[in-house]
């Protein structure tokens, strides 16, 4: 008898620790697989059982969370949705997130593991949501967005000696609280949104590319300069007006007066298209991509932290393509945020800072978990090419096509910039402006700007630039300069 005593016991020990082995492999080996699938409700009632984070802007927040007694507890709110969407993004228990409230959800939510104590990975308590601190300026983003006033559009201001991102607006805009919870209104948003021909959820600021027109000359005007092209801004080129594109019978026109055998100078000033195109294909393929790339040109990995789309510059082209893509036309495009780090880079002396969005990450108490901060991108241009250059763009405002930009008793450098739009070119101009500003008891520029307008209007090609979106950016500098 005592010997089946024996055999039932151990048997019971055995079946008892492998009770114990197998929770231990659901517990600890599988819990991260079992929390990630698709069917644990667990998970998403956790996950909304407790307010969200906030995404802050001058250290208040524009988020929110509302009580709702529903099983999916909370949903996300917003303060001035519409004017912060291309920042925050949307946070929805249907269609997910976007934009910082995506980058940074792992803090907005509690599961960041940089929220946990010690002790707390022992719990695997979920821990309650921690902060997003952005480097946006709530009156510089105000400036923007009142200046776009529901155009097509959009504006990126960064910090020039920081990369700090000051404004990010992209017009028309939506509200992002539309799409917080669940049930037939916010399917029903979605679907609006999502139809609508103006697509208000698409930031343009930075998933938007488009032809940057004569903007893009600084970009070929450094590339000349650095690569030798030119070594006197001042001195006669040897470009003929007419000018044909090489290896065809296309001549290139030119809406400025004067412009066979123009300086560099005279050509930024008033934008001659046969100078700068001639200029491009003087330097080369290889050197426009090299150029280009150390502005930021071809990028895929650029990340703020959210996701910027690639602005392009063609790697494979021949003569008459390079020509035209020297000038922002034929396949070059960029989005806002990227000419915004051209005007950047020309007033920072040459180097370009990495934009970022997001200052810093805090626990719901207001402790620091994740620190972010200037640091160097690339070295777009000599900064003797970049005093050049800073000297044209104030020359293009007080002196030409982007008078609109001008600030009393600051120095503002401009270059205008319309891009042909449509089939055949028979729709609405984009219309651009780029600059920068400083102060005049400031040391170094303040802010670099860029501003793009779909269906500008306009009867002449720099017009619509100076027209439409130079006084944009005149309203955003004031703002950034006013402190």
């Amino acid at each position: 008898m005592i010997r089946y005593i024996r055999r039932a016991a151990a048997c019971c020990l055995l079946l008892l620790v492998a009770l114990l082995v197998n929770a231990a492999r659901v517990q600890v080996f599988q819990a991260d697989a079992l929390d990630a699938d698709p069917a644990n409700r667990r998970t998403t009632l956790a996950r909304y059982g407790q307010p969200r984070g906030d995404v802050l802007v001058d250290g208040d927040a524009v988020t929110g969370s509302k009580d709702t007694r529903q099983p999916l507890r909370y949903e996300r709110t917003y303060a001035d949705g519409p004017l912060y969407a291309p920042v925050t993004g949307y946070s929805s228990q249907v269609y997910g997130t976007s934009l910082v409230e995506a980058a940074e959800d792992p803090v907005l939510s509690g599961t960041s593991p940089l929220l946990t104590p010690l002790w707390g990975s022992l719990t695997r308590k979920r821990q309650p949501g921690g902060d997003a601190v952005t480097t946006i300026r709530a009156s510089v983003q105000r400036a923007a967005f009142r200046g776009l006033a529901g155009r097509r559009g959009a504006v990126a201001a960064v910090e020039p000696a920081s990369g700090r991102i000051l404004a990010l607006v992209s017009s028309p805009s939506y509200e992002p609280g539309r799409l917080s919870g669940t049930g037939r209104a916010v399917k029903g948003a979605w679907a609006a949104l999502n139809a609508d021909p103006d697509q208000p959820m698409l930031n343009r600021a930075i998933r938007q590319t488009y032809p940057p027109g004569s903007a893009f000359k600084i970009v070929t005007a450094a590339a000349a300069l650095d690569a030798g092209a030119v070594t006197d801004v001042d001195a006669p080129t040897t470009t003929p007006d007419p000018y044909v594109l090489p290896g065809t019978s296309t001549t290139l026109p030119n809406e400025a007066d004067g412009c066979g055998k123009a300086s560099l100078a005279y050509a930024v000033v008033v934008s001659c298209n046969t100078v700068m195109a001639h200029l491009g294909v003087k330097v080369g393929l290889a050197g426009m991509l090299e150029a280009v790339g150390r502005f930021g040109f071809n990028d895929t990995r650029l990340r703020i932290p959210s996701a910027v789309a690639k602005s392009n510059f063609d790697k494979k082209m021949g003569p008459d393509q390079l020509a035209l893509s020297s000038i922002g036309q034929f396949d070059t495009t960029a989005t806002p945020l990227q000419m915004a780090m051209v005007a950047a880079a020309v007033a920072n002396g040459g180097e370009l800072r990495h934009p970022y969005l997001v200052e810093r990450t805090t626990t719901a108490r207001g402790t620091t978990v994740a620190q972010y901060g200037p640091r160097t991108y690339r070295q777009a241009m000599n900064p003797a090419t970049a005093t050049r250059l800073q000297q044209l763009m104030v020359d293009v405002v007080e002196k030409g096509t982007g008078a609109n930009a001008a600030i009393p008793g600051v120095k503002v450098g401009g270059k205008t910039g319309t891009a042909q739009n449509g089939v055949g070119n028979r729709g609405l101009p984009y219309a651009w402006f780029i600059s920068w500003a400083q102060a005049a008891d400031a040391v170094q520029p303040g802010v670099a700007v860029a501003v793009v307008v779909e269906d500008a209007e306009a009867n002449r090609a720099d017009i619509s630039g100076g027209g439409d979106a130079a006084p944009i950016a005149k309203a955003v500098m004031e703002a950034a300069l006013a402190g």
